[in-house]
């Protein structure tokens, strides 16, 4: 219902905290995107509206979007664009999805916008998307987005990060006796076309987002029609974009996200690749080099914050852990008890003095999360200062080492020597210095000493 109040306004959410202008921001196949607000937080969103045709009006139809469209929003992770409410208009038979809003457009926008770009930033890119893709298809069953492509992914200009988006949008659309396809047919699998396919058509996906990166043209452009397309795709045919591909190392790398599905490797083991890791003289290395701290002497001042730690284990016997931080604001306990399924589960305790606390519980997966990433999502969840996401960040970092010895850290530990504060590339030093006790040299669960020093 478009407000009284302002004139710009032509719909609102049902709750009335969202309004949409009439601002286009795009517009696809089957979804419109407009610029909207979020009247409570003051910020701008995306307004997407998907519009429902008769044969998913159904009633046993409409049952798999709510489902679909509940799923959205309880997606978190770095990687996925964030959805803030969905919902289903029945009576103007659409879908609705309120999501963060990226000025800087898609990738593929932002690769035409931007002519020459390094291929480090296209590797770091990548890793983004596959950490998506891994988070997605470590879902049970696995989330599949089924139409990933550059236009479906969006990207922060002033910090280079990049989310999936769109997601639930091809599921959604997908008709019970549907004798179309739904995908955009360049970055479609060939198993697409059949019946029988699982979350590795994301990959093929992906490895099309990265040829038309490099090469700055769309997959099988030479192609008159979707069906010309389609009769390459079953045939194995790639597109001509490939053969431009000079560099070795990136064509086969592209060549591995093709292969037929039985040979493709899924999101975690691509992630692996060595055409991916960080090159020491080119890029910030995110996993710095062993530095033995024992050697460097403390200089403590008088406000410190002090972290202990207890080990235990569970009534089924896998390891559990608990850390606890106090400082000047606040006590913070930690607790960590390692799962099977290669998930760490952890319970957040904040306190402030007065006797006030909160607690949080957060699953932490090996495979797809970082701890700063964790922390972020604490910090938000239980509105605490920015300060703590480095704080929470460092104590999560120290207990995932406990449990696996091989774990890197998110941020480099820095030491205080002489007064000043001594660290390495890949280090984040902000107004706060961090600083580290000698610690031990197993990784046992016997407990261990960290001094974090605040000047």
């Amino acid at each position: 219902m478009a407000s009284e109040e302002d004139p710009d306004v032509v719909e609102r959410c049902p709750k009335n905290r969202y309004v949409r202008y009439n601002e286009l921001l795009g517009r696809g196949a089957w979804k419109t995107v407009y610029k909207g607000f979020d009247e409570v937080e003051g910020i701008e969103v995306a307004w997407s509206q998907v519009m429902l045709d008769e044969a998913i009006q159904k009633p046993e139809n409409l049952e798999r979007v709510y489902s679909e469209v509940h799923l959205l929003k309880t997606l978190k992770h770095e990687n996925i664009i964030k959805s803030y409410v969905s919902w289903v208009d029945d009576e103007k038979k659409t879908v609705n999805m309120i999501t963060e809003l990226f000025t800087s457009g898609n990738l593929r926008q932002y690769r035409k916008k931007h002519k020459s770009v390094d291929l480090k930033a296209i590797k770091n890119w990548a890793r983004q998307i596959l950490k998506g893709l891994v988070y997605l298809h470590g879902h049970e069953p696995p989330i599949i987005h089924r139409d990933l492509k550059c236009d479906n992914i969006f990207v922060n200009g002033n910090h280079g990060k990049v989310k999936i988006g769109d997601l639930g949008l091809a599921t959604i659309m997908l008709r019970p006796t549907a004798k179309s396809l739904i995908g955009t047919p360049e970055f479609m699998a060939p198993e697409l076309y059949e019946e029988e396919y699982n979350e590795l058509v994301d990959i093929y996906s992906f490895g099309m987002c990265i040829l038309e990166l490099i090469t700055c043209e769309y997959p099988y452009s030479e192609c008159r029609n979707p069906a010309h397309i389609y009769k390459k795709v079953i045939s194995g045919i790639k597109p001509a974009a490939l053969s431009k591909v000079k560099d070795p190392q990136v064509k086969e790398f592209i060549e591995k996200c093709l292969v037929p599905a039985s040979q493709r490797l899924p999101a975690k083991e691509l992630l692996k690749d060595p055409f991916l890791a960080p090159e020491s003289t080119k890029e910030h290395v995110h996993n710095p080099v062993e530095v033995n701290l024992s050697t460097y002497p403390m200089d403590i001042d008088d406000n410190f914050d002090m972290v202990s730690s207890t080990s235990n284990t569970t009534s089924t016997g896998l390891p559990l852990l608990e850390l606890q931080s106090i400082n000047a604001r606040n006590e913070i306990r930690l607790k960590g008890e390692m799962n099977e399924e290669n998930t760490v589960k952890l319970t957040l305790r904040i306190a402030d003095f007065s006797g006030s606390a909160r607690n949080i519980d957060f699953p932490f997966s090996l495979d797809a999360d970082t701890a700063h990433t964790i922390a972020q999502e604490m910090v938000e969840e239980l509105d605490l200062l920015h300060e703590d996401v480095i704080i929470i960040a460092e104590l999560i970092d120290d207990m995932i080492m406990k449990f696996v010895p091989t774990w890197k850290p998110s941020f480099k530990k820095n030491s205080i020597s002489g007064g000043g504060v001594s660290s390495t590339e890949g280090s984040i030093v902000q107004n706060n210095q961090i600083a580290y006790g000698p610690t031990k040299e197993d990784h046992s669960f016997k407990g261990f000493d960290v001094v974090y020093i605040f000047g």
